[in-house]
């Protein structure tokens, strides 16, 4: 008994460290040093994603991601019950050029992004992969994909979610790397 106890908090402790994804599937800090309100704002000129949400909103969330991240999945799941509150803005990276920029593109294309990338998440989070997506992407989208991958290490941050927004009690920028629960995530983005 007190092994198996051992081992269910090796594995607990185990998943909870690995909060997100890499290009080198090492764990990530929680938060990114030096991330500030310069980097926010290169983020809002440049990174091109698609927005869900309170689209309205004051308060814009940026979220780096990997279409192949289930630890991005996860965050999405927890970003949803927030949508009537912030404006999120989920911007794709390719760690993966094989599979994740073809799928990065066709959510950047969705007609309906929650739906779509709801969709998508609900399959990679079940072991499915995420969604089929075309081989053939388009040359200004595979530049896109790619610009924010390289925007994503230009903040100093290697893993995904990468999230950076600005807290509206504060007015600092925040900023996380790896899955958050809803509550954790609300408490970041200043709405608790």
């Amino acid at each position: 008994m007190k092994t198996a106890n051992l081992s269910l908090s090796l594995v607990t402790a185990l998943a909870l460290s690995l909060s997100a994804c890499s290009k080198t599937e090492a764990p990530a800090p929680a938060v990114a040093a030096g991330v500030s309100t310069s980097s926010y704002d290169t983020v809002a000129a440049t990174g091109k994603g698609f927005s869900v949400g309170a689209l309205m909103s004051a308060q814009t969330v940026y979220v780096l991601f990997d279409p192949q991240c289930p630890h991005c999945a996860h965050l999405w799941k927890s970003s949803v019950p927030l949508h009537n509150r912030v404006k999120f803005v989920w911007i794709p990276v390719a760690f993966n050029p094989e599979k994740s920029l073809p799928q990065a593109a066709a959510l950047l294309q969705a007609v309906n992004p929650v739906e779509t990338m709801t969709a998508h998440e609900e399959s990679l989070l079940s072991g499915k992969g995420g969604m089929a997506a075309p081989s053939s992407v388009p040359a200004d989208l595979v530049l896109a994909i790619k610009a924010n991958t390289k925007l994503l290490s230009t903040l100093g941050a290697d893993s995904v979610p990468f999230i950076l927004a600005k807290n509206p009690r504060t007015g600092q920028v925040v900023s996380n790397a790896g899955a958050m629960e809803t509550a954790a995530l609300a408490q970041l983005l200043g709405l608790d």
